[in-house]
């Protein structure tokens, strides 16, 4: 009697889970709308797209978006709405601005410093003697 009653209560509860699903006009609309939510991230997890995200935020923020652009708005006009209520981290690829720059250079740098060091221990070995490890390793320390 007990698992019936929990079954029952499991299955009751399986609506609440249910997410309304979002409606389009046309399949244009739908595109528009994923190549949207596939450029702004999810806050909550950071790592994922709106789109991706699983997040209670992230559905809050697709239903926004969603009624922007039922609305009227541009693609442009929704994403100037959301980074002024939470910032160019909401954009997956921020604008190079002054505070972003760091972003964009760092790859590029850390690649280049890379390259060097790896250069520089090439040539400094092509320049041993070919045999100078050999006598290091035949020589006994004095005791």
């Amino acid at each position: 009697m007990r698992r019936l009653v929990l079954l029952l209560g499991l299955l009751l509860a399986l609506p609440a889970l249910a997410v309304e699903p979002l409606e389009f006009s046309s399949p244009e609309q739908q595109e528009r709308f994923e190549r949207l939510a596939g450029e702004l991230r999810c806050l909550v997890c950071q790592n994922q797209s709106l789109a991706d995200s699983d997040a209670p935020l992230a559905h809050d923020l697709r239903r926004e978006v969603h009624d922007m652009m039922l609305a009227g708005r541009s693609d442009e006009e929704i994403k100037r709405f959301l980074i002024e209520r939470y910032g160019d981290f909401v954009l997956y690829r921020p604008p190079v601005q002054a505070n972003t720059l760091v972003l964009w250079l760092a790859p590029g740098v850390l690649l280049l410093a890379g390259v060097l060091v790896v250069a520089f221990n090439v040539r400094r070995r092509s320049m041993l003697p070919p045999d100078a490890g050999a006598e290091q390793d035949d020589e006994e320390p004095s005791s």
